[in-house]
């Protein structure tokens, strides 16, 4: 667990030992931290760690005692702070100089191919870490090199305040999993639309990378083309503003109740299933999709539909639709 503040796995299990028993010699603590797994070389190793980063004393008699967590590990946490400020910092000075460095370069140190899954995978994740202000990206199935649900940099990226905007093919909405990996992506603040069909392929990061899929190679591998900053990547930013543009909006979390999907509700208004419902239908997505990926039976989604066209004062599905986009129960571009 201490192991991101730079302890390995003997020093805090001697560290463990410690806060319970304080005033302790060397020799107590391999008794007592963790005998099959511990020497006494270990544990004197350890000491001197702990000792040296402030996490322990040493009395002139050779009994160690425990610093309070609070003040010990809080120092190395206010350390390793000021050195992640210190690492974002040169991060932005690297990266001026790189661009600076790639002005007038060759098309070669512009364009980098990438093949491989593992490879492509690397790269993907890589992109996303590098981003500083925004990510854009395409999303087309199959997912050839990291489903949506693996994307590990995502989440981290978000957390440093990285923006997402990600516009989703149609198709992708009937793949298995794929809504709740929308609504747990929605919850975090991406932002999610949806086209009826995308060209390709694309993550971008900022106005400075981009990563591009490419068919699978000959020898049955599939590969990527990564693009710094070019005329060729302003291309790509063009194309992902328009198509962003129009996009419909996937709001699949909604802000009604929620309800059990085989219960008629009263005409409160629709729940976040109804608004689900709406919002996958005009996505252009079949009844038996939608329901598939909703976990709802045919029968019971044509049941909640026409709850909502009475609720409505419609008779058709059309007329549904425009109610649902004037009344805010589905969002528009």
């Amino acid at each position: 667990m201490l192991d991101v503040l730079g302890l390995d796995p003997d020093d805090e299990r001697v560290y463990r030992a410690l806060l319970g028993r304080p005033d302790s010699t060397a020799t107590l603590l391999a008794d007592v931290a963790d005998p099959a797994a511990l020497s006494q070389a270990h544990v004197d190793t350890a000491l001197s760690r702990l000792v040296e980063w402030g996490l322990a004393t040493r009395s002139a008699d050779g009994r160690f005692t425990a610093a309070p967590p609070a003040m010990a590990l809080g120092a190395l946490i206010s350390q390793r702070r000021d050195g992640l400020r210190m690492a974002e910092h040169a991060l932005v000075t690297f990266a001026e100089e790189h661009r600076a460095a790639m002005t007038g370069s060759s098309i070669s140190d512009l364009i980098e191919v990438v093949t491989g899954v593992d490879a492509i995978r690397h790269r993907f994740l890589q992109v996303q870490q590098a981003a500083r202000t925004q990510v854009r990206s395409f999303i087309t199935a199959p997912f050839v090199a990291l489903p949506p649900d693996e994307n590990t940099a995502e989440p981290m990226a978000i957390g440093r305040g990285v923006h997402f905007r990600a516009v989703l093919d149609r198709a992708v909405l009937a793949e298995p999993g794929i809504i709740d990996d929308a609504i747990d992506s929605l919850g975090k603040g991406v932002h999610l639309r949806v086209a009826d069909e995308l060209p390709m392929k694309l993550v971008l990061a900022d106005a400075d990378l981009g990563l591009v899929p490419l068919a699978v190679t000959a020898a049955g591998e599939p590969g990527a083309v990564l693009l710094h900053r070019s005329g060729l990547l302003d291309a790509l930013d063009a194309l992902f503003e328009t198509v962003w543009r129009t996009a419909r909006p996937l709001e699949l979390a909604g802000t009604g109740r929620e309800a059990d999907p085989a219960v008629e509700v009263g005409a409160e208004g629709p729940t976040d299933l109804d608004r689900r419902i709406l919002a996958l239908l005009l996505a252009g997505l079949t009844d038996l999709t939608a329901a598939t990926q909703l976990g709802l039976s045919p029968r019971t989604l044509h049941r909640r539909l026409r709850h909502l066209m009475d609720l409505a004062g419609v008779r058709t599905r059309m007329q549904l639709g425009a109610h649902a986009i004037r009344n805010g129960w589905a969002e528009v571009p």
